[in-house]
This record gives C-alpha cells, structure tokens and sequence, in this order.
C-alpha cells in the first residue's frame, strides 16, 4: 500500500509539474501576464513542486476510500474531478475573491479548463496506480 501512495503522489506530480509548466509558461503566458494575476517576475518553481507533493500525498492517501468498483480510469477520472473542483475553488474562487484581475471571466475560463484537464489526467494517472492486479 506504501508503495502505491508513492507512485499515486509521483504520478499526480509528475503531470501536475509538465502540465502546469507548459500551460501557464508557454501557452498562456501572455494571457496570464495580461490577467495581472500572477506578478513575480520569477516564480519560486520548488514552492509549487512541494505544493504539488502535498496535493498528490493527499489525493494518494485518499482514493481508495473513494474506489469502490468499476473502471479504476474512469473512477480516477472522477475522484479526480472532485478533488479538482475542490483545489479550483481554494486556488482560483478565493484568489478571485482577493486579487484584481484584468478580466474575471478570462481568469476563471482558463483556469477551469486548467483544473478540469490537470485533475482528469492525474486522476486517471492516480486510478492505474491502484489498479487490481
């Protein structure tokens, strides 16, 4: 059971890391520059690698009190939209809440299709992990 936490929190890690680069670096950097929303000129990439161990760790640790039976993809697919909408509403409902963006809607657009593909992929990821053998 150690063993599969441990591959379930690197499997979330490792797409939450190559997702979130890719997505908030390349592709939408600009829209993200232009949001306002992010302002460090250098983000601290090992603060969210540690923020991204502790949210796998946690997701590890509770998907098989969640699975029960069925596809182990698609009951990780939606354990992970729930964890998804649950991290969604910390990380963009609250931030909403305090900081001005530029556009709002633009804002909470992007960061749901971020959230809803970041969580089905590492759902899914996280549901091969506890597989049945």
């Amino acid at each position: 059971m150690a063993k599969k936490v441990i591959y379930a929190t690197v499997v979330y890690t490792v797409v939450s890391m190559i997702l979130g680069m890719v997505w908030h670096f390349v592709f939408f950097k600009e829209l993200y520059h232009s949001l306002g929303i992010y302002n460090r000129a250098e983000p601290i990439i090992p603060l969210g690698f540690v923020s991204m161990i502790i949210q796998g760790g946690i997701m590890a640790y509770l998907y098989p009190l969640y699975y029960r039976q069925g596809s182990p993809i698609i009951q990780g697919m939606k354990f992970g939209l729930i964890m998804g909408l649950f991290l969604y509403s910390v990380s963009t409902l609250a931030n909403a809440a305090k900081i001005e963006v530029t556009s709002m809607s633009s804002w909470l657009t992007v960061q749901i299709a971020f959230h809803s593909i970041q969580f089905v992929l590492a759902g899914a990821g996280i549901g091969l992990v506890y597989k049945k053998s």
